[in-house]
């Protein structure tokens, strides 16, 4: 089991080399020192100024990429991005702000954003790099909403088991930036954005709540969700979002440099190297940690009796982000519960390592990334007296998996492509 669980951390640091933010922009944007290349050739010559805008996790490894490739062709900018990520660049200003919930900080820093963006011309370019994590990191309530008022909200909404979806949606129509609307504010300029993708399916519309695309939900649905959660809120502060027949996103270019279906490649060909006959679930996983959890272990299970639908040694792999709702007073985040809930499934069936990690390396409100057990973990918890279930039913991951030594802790990874779950038979 010491080979299982070390082949387990070296499959997620495979799914992490492949999200690193710099190599996924380097991958997609090319420059000969005249014409930019990125989906479409633009010729700088053509252009004032540049100027790098944006938010997320990643943003400061991107803006230094994209620093690194045009040097002084770059005027000037500002990114919002998390505590611990505002290590000064030369040319574009790092905003530190806070994550998830929104602060004055970010408030001020998406306002810098903003007025960049309304202040340029037909001959400024404009590029916007936006990363998970960049809705909770770009807050810009649309009046009379006060920041206060939307931090409250977004707390109801990520303890009430929304999807990420749901929380974009509401997001958008309480902001005064998101949802395509940083793109109209900066019309005529002409703007690239490079986009690191958080959100199962890569909808362009939901990462980062869409800042730089045309919102296809409209204030009707932001008003249904909030209601179906139970959740006060100023209804003057609800309105409309650019839709995809706005002339003003008619100069807009957005473009996925990297996602968790990418993520979730690399660590296939790493578990195939490794020796395991590899399934992958999806990279669209959504919905409860719990119930997802119990679907992990059942086709564990069945792999484990039947042989089906693949033989040992096997890896079972899945991405995508799930919720918690929480019900107890503890702490821990969905990976760390995913790992909790799926020891429980497969306790007594055999051996196995359950892993589960978010490739930004923040687990909810904790300092570890997720964590990992393997077919003894469970039996060493209660010789030390400690209750599984009890701790699942508190929310108390966290404190669990911390008594046993079993943290998945990588600090700040400077990516995000939501999280890389799999369970090794070995």
């Amino acid at each position: 089991m010491k080979n299982a669980r070390k082949h387990a951390l070296d499959i997620f640091r495979a799914s992490l080399a492949a999200a690193d933010p710099d190599q996924a922009l380097m991958r997609a944007v090319k420059f000969d020192g005249r014409f930019l290349t990125a989906g479409r050739r633009y010729d700088l010559t053509r252009f004032d100024r540049v100027q790098v805008i944006g938010a997320g996790k990643a943003g400061r490894a991107m803006a230094q990429a994209l620093e690194r490739l045009l040097g002084r062709r770059i005027h000037g900018g500002c990114v919002n991005v998390p505590d611990g990520g505002a290590v000064p660049l030369r040319r574009v200003t790092m905003h530190a702000s806070s994550h998830p919930v929104p602060d004055e900080r970010g408030e001020a820093g998406a306002r810098r954003i903003l007025q960049i963006a309304e202040q340029a011309g037909p001959r400024d370019l404009l590029l916007c790099v936006i990363s998970g994590g960049a809705s909770a990191l770009m807050p810009l309530p649309f009046p009379p909403l006060t920041l206060v008022e939307k931090q409250e909200i977004t707390r109801h909404l990520l303890s009430s088991g929304a999807t990420i979806h749901e929380m974009n949606v509401v997001r958008k129509h309480l902001s005064a930036i998101k949802g395509g609307q940083l793109a109209k504010s900066a019309w005529p300029a002409t703007l690239i954005a490079f986009i690191l993708s958080d959100v199962p399916g890569d909808d362009l519309a939901t990462i980062g709540s869409g800042p730089t695309v045309a919102d296809p939900s409209a204030q009707e649905d932001a008003l249904s969700i909030l209601k179906h959660y139970k959740i006060a809120f100023p209804a003057e502060a609800l309105h409309e979002t650019p839709k995809p027949d706005d002339p003003a996103l008619a100069r807009v270019k957005n473009i996925i440099i990297g996602s968790n279906r990418l993520a979730l490649d690399a660590a296939a060909r790493k578990a195939k190297e490794l020796g395991y006959r590899t399934l992958m679930l999806s990279s669209f996983m959504e919905g409860e940690t719990r119930e997802v959890a119990k679907v992990h272990a059942a086709v564990a299970k069945e792999v484990i009796s039947n042989g089906r639908p693949l033989r040992r040694p096997a890896c079972i792999l899945s991405g995508g982000e799930t919720t918690v709702t929480l019900r107890g007073k503890g702490k821990g985040g969905r990976n760390q519960e995913f790992v909790l809930a799926a020891a429980l499934a497969l306790e007594g069936c055999g051996e196995h390592v359950i892993f589960s990690g978010g490739t930004d390396g923040i687990d909810g409100p904790t300092d570890a990334a997720g964590a990992y057990v393997d077919s003894s973990t469970l039996v060493r918890a209660r010789a030390m007296g400690l209750d599984p279930r009890q701790y699942l039913h508190n929310n108390d991951s966290y404190h669990f998996f911390e008594k046993l030594e079993a943290l998945i802790k990588t600090g700040h990874t400077g990516t995000n492509v939501m999280d890389v779950r799999m369970i090794l038979l070995p």
